[in-house]
């Protein structure tokens, strides 16, 4: 691929190139989670820029003549990687903020396990709900898209070109608000049932004021909050994957 070609100029496109895939690999779901080792990540990594590098060559700047300028290149290009994949993580994210709702409303608020894509701590929902979606992605190969995608930004975001922090920002808030809002969609039918569950807890303990409500509804809420989530998961995952996909065609 690289026979007969300058060197300096094959470790400038390499280079250049791993910046922006290398810091959008690092974030991917599913390439960049923390179980991943860091060492099969960066091979990745160094594979996908050398094999995109004679496809991606055309559309990269001239090499600079300073080391100023090479580096400034660079970080620009690692900033906009970064940016690509942080935008995957809000969509990933929508599963958790759908997950600690789902928690709070079926009773589990409390019960907290490490979740792995977020790495910290969660509602067992959140992980639950934030893995099936990263299963879903290799299962439906959306991540076939999203390397696509990976490939496709320099459509978008050309290398070498001005930043457009402002179009960058409201595209961030703009992710970070479908993410919140496909969250609290994804989680409707436990809200609403949580809504009617301790509307008519409350009722029922005005009613009865010297008996245990809370205490003895406590194990329901939790079946049927369950049962709830098993019956509707299907339906979140195909709304989930809906807007996941149309983001992933948007960068090609």
């Amino acid at each position: 691929m690289y026979a007969g070609l300058d060197p300096a100029a094959v470790i400038f496109t390499a280079g250049l190139i791993f910046a922006r895939i290398g810091a959008i690999v690092m974030l991917l779901p599913g390439f960049g989670e923390p179980w991943v080792p860091p060492r099969i990540r960066l091979s990745f990594a160094l594979a996908f820029a050398f094999a995109a590098g004679p496809m991606l060559a055309g559309r990269l700047p001239a090499m600079p003549e300073t080391a100023g300028a090479l580096a400034g290149m660079v970080a620009l290009e690692a900033l906009i990687g970064l940016m690509i994949g942080m935008a995957t993580r809000f969509l990933l994210a929508a599963g958790a903020v759908a997950g600690q709702v789902i928690g709070y409303q079926a009773g589990l608020a409390m019960a907290q396990s490490f979740d792995p894509s977020q790495g910290q701590q969660g509602a067992l929902p959140a992980t639950f709900i934030n893995l099936v979606f990263m299963l879903l992605i290799f299962a439906t190969n959306l991540h076939h898209l999203l390397l696509r995608a990976a490939a496709g930004s320099y459509e978008m975001m050309p290398a070498g070109a001005p930043p457009m922090f402002e179009d960058a920002a409201y595209w961030a808030l703009g992710l970070f608000i479908d993410a919140f809002v496909i969250g609290v969609q994804i989680a409707s039918p436990l809200i609403v049932f949580g809504l009617m569950f301790y509307l008519g807890l409350g009722v029922l303990s005005r009613l009865m004021p010297q008996a245990q409500i809370f205490f003895i509804a406590m194990p329901l809420n939790i079946l049927v909050g369950f049962s709830i989530l098993a019956m509707s998961l299907g339906a979140m995952a195909l709304v989930w994957l809906e807007r996941f996909e149309r983001f992933a065609v948007t960068l090609q």
